[in-house]
């Protein structure tokens, strides 16, 4: 089938289109640096025409206060792109237990972007991931000093982007979900000990100081970004790091 890939360059873009294709799917990648502005609908309905699938990768470019007017444009243009060119099915990737930290301004984003697509024209699927191994490098850089890092203890559930991708590749050959599948990884960790283990697989002298108001992950309440009920996928956080 034919399915149009909306932010295909991207980290998990990227290698959805790359698993697609090698499907035997007819895979395309659509981003800014190909024409296409999902924010003003710029190149959206030729991006789409066609598409027997639309898969909307794209993310804000901030993680502020800013980000729900960037997924209301972006949903808005695609939906009504996707409702033009008959496509049947558009899915999104969003993000475990987001509808359960209001004190983020990014996470209430996403959560409108679920909205949007719920009351939308076309059926739809939701993959709502954990949080990715990829983005432990930028967790430990927010509260990094010369000698230290200070994290919290909140219960992460790390995703290889290569799980993710693979996930979201096949929600979107099959049958629209109308609904949400949560994908996690195998292994939970108290983010303070993620980061332990993080900084000696890199030979990193820094010591990791437990601090439950340091950075994001401070706003976040229990063990509501995992989910243990989950698909879940096959990579450990030691096998990704080595």
């Amino acid at each position: 089938m034919k399915i149009a890939v909306i932010g295909g360059t991207g980290l998990i873009g990227s290698q959805v289109v790359k698993d697609l294709n090698a499907a035997g799917h007819q895979a395309v990648p659509h981003s800014q640096s190909t024409g296409v502005d999902v924010v003003s609908g710029k190149g959206v309905d030729e991006a789409v025409q066609g598409a027997e699938v639309v898969v909307n990768l794209t993310n804000s470019p901030t993680f502020d206060d800013a980000s729900p007017a960037f997924f209301r444009a972006s949903m808005d243009n695609l939906l009504a792109a996707a409702q033009r060119a008959g496509t049947g099915h558009f899915v999104i990737l969003s993000i475990v237990g987001a509808d359960r930290v209001p004190g983020l301004d990014y996470y209430r984003a996403k959560v409108l972007q679920e909205e949007i697509l719920r009351d939308g024209p076309v059926p739809y699927s939701i993959v709502r991931a954990t949080q990715f191994m990829e983005f432990m490098e930028a967790v430990l850089s927010w509260t990094a000093s010369d000698d230290s890092v200070r994290l919290p203890a909140t219960p992460i559930q790390p995703i290889a982007a290569k799980d993710v991708a693979a996930a979201v590749a096949d929600v979107a050959v099959g049958p629209p979900l109308n609904g949400i599948r949560n994908i996690g990884g195998p292994e939970v960790f108290p983010l303070d000990e993620l980061g332990r283990l993080t900084l000696a697989h890199k030979g990193d002298a820094r010591t990791v100081v437990t601090d439950p108001g340091a950075g994001m992950f401070a706003a976040v309440e229990g063990d509501v970004l995992t989910d243990l009920d989950a698909h879940l996928a096959p990579t450990r956080y030691a096998d990704w790091l080595s």
